[in-house]
């Protein structure tokens, strides 16, 4: 018998592994676990001449060192007739579309955030718009609709539809104060699904949010929620803050809490969740860093990959620019070291079988190296990267090692990465971009 009658079988029953992985991966390609950033001073930084510098001191585009960095998604603010305050204004409908189109270029996805205000809207306060202000609750009713639809279908006909529309920022209180309080449940209620409406007459792909703060506390969500299903309520996403900085704690105190909450939230309204604001003190690197670690694993345990993904607030609002304490940017124009935390556990997808025993980054890869991280360093790890056709394309034996990295050179692509000899059950998804 020749060596390539034994082969053969052995070739058939990889490809025939490869297959069946690829049919899962186009399965789970929307689920694509979301590690953003919301960068709604990015344009105006930019445009007072700030200027961004990577890990290593070069000067290049914010989105491109983001995206190196993990971040897939970008969230965007927007604002009925702001100001021309750089920091408390900008934001309108066409920078928005500008900066969408941008995040869209770089191959991100796109999350509008839907203040119904000139300027900050948050649980402290929910100002209607100055045009909106003396307009009965019958008008308002079609000012979000109109407003929802014009900057999503302006979005649209420019070439991106964004993937979630956020209805309101932080509204344990409501919006669109005193219309639509939580006092007048009946009318917050209509105004939510105008908004909701909208969304979905642009293009039914968008999903819808719903945000509310202090993520940890179960009680608040289950007031909102409760309230938002006996009166009909239309969404599709329970959004999250979480700020231990603002809670005046360190997150060990109320991580847990927040990841019952995100379960209680799924099992209670059967509605997928997402962290669509976090942060942490930017001088407090390593204490930042572990936070969103726990964060991310927080979500990624929700069950039935019902946790979408977390979005940091702000990651590149350098200090000295906003003022702002919580971003990830240091004086000197780089990110800190923190923002490292969106390359954990980075397959780009929910879990699918992931083995607990060894993981990889950055993912997606830019070329350099690929790092390997394995739970047990002992014994023999062989380390096989494939193509799609089932080509093997880079092969790497670690021996008796914890950590060890891999040149890639590879082409911009799909490769599926195959760790140990033996049945080949343990694949996961690599993403090699230019």
């Amino acid at each position: 018998m020749s060596k390539y009658s034994i082969l053969r079988p052995l070739n058939l029953a990889w490809a025939l592994c490869i297959l069946v992985y690829i049919f899962s991966l186009g399965q789970s390609l929307n689920a694509q676990f979301v590690r953003g950033a919301d960068i709604g001073w990015l344009e105006q930084m930019e445009a007072t001449g700030y200027k961004f510098k990577d890990s290593t001191g070069t000067e290049k585009n914010c989105l491109q060192i983001l995206k190196e960095k993990g971040i897939n998604t970008v969230r965007l603010r927007v604002w009925v007739n702001p100001s021309g305050d750089k920091v408390s204004g900008h934001c309108s409908k066409n920078e928005v579309v500008t900066m969408a189109i941008r995040a869209k270029e770089m191959g991100m996805r796109v999350m509008i955030d839907f203040h119904y205000s000139d300027s900050w809207a948050d649980p402290g306060k929910q100002n209607k718009p100055a045009a909106w202000a003396s307009h009965t609750f019958s008008q308002l009713l079609t000012d979000v609709y109109n407003h929802t639809f014009d900057v999503l279908d302006t979005l649209k006909k420019s070439g991106v539809t964004p993937s979630w529309a956020q209805i309101g920022n932080e509204i344990p209180g409501g919006m669109l104060w005193p219309d639509g309080s939580t006092g007048n449940w009946a009318q917050l209620a209509q105004l939510l699904n105008k908004g909701y409406d909208a969304a979905k007459a642009v293009d039914s792909s968008i999903k819808v949010i719903v945000h509310l703060d202090q993520g940890n506390d179960n009680s608040r969500f289950r007031t909102f929620f409760d309230n938002a299903k006996s009166r009909g309520v239309r969404y599709d996403i329970i959004g999250l803050s979480y700020y231990p900085f603002w809670l005046g704690t360190d997150y060990k105190v109320t991580i847990n809490n927040l990841g019952n909450n995100l379960n209680d939230m799924v099992s209670r309204y059967g509605k997928e969740v997402m962290v669509v604001e976090v942060g942490g003190d930017y001088t407090k690197v390593q204490n930042t860093y572990n936070m969103l670690v726990a964060v991310i694993e927080k979500v990624i345990a929700v069950p039935g990959n019902k946790g979408l993904g977390v979005i940091y607030w702000e990651p590149e609002g350098e200090k000295s620019w906003s003022g702002y304490q919580l971003s990830c940017w240091g004086s000197d124009g780089k990110p800190t070291a923190a923002l490292n935390a969106f390359l954990t556990h980075s397959t780009g997808l929910n879990i699918i079988n992931r083995s607990s025993e060894f993981r990889f980054y950055p993912n997606p890869c830019f070329g350099g190296l690929l790092n390997f991280e394995f739970a047990a360093p002992a014994g023999v790890h062989q380390v096989r990267i494939f193509d799609l056709t089932g080509r093997l394309r880079k092969q790497r034996t670690m021996l008796n090692l914890q950590k060890d990295s891999i040149e890639i050179d590879l082409v911009s692509g799909i490769y599926l990465v195959n760790v140990d000899a033996g049945i080949p059950s343990r694949f996961e998804k690599l993403v090699v971009r230019e």
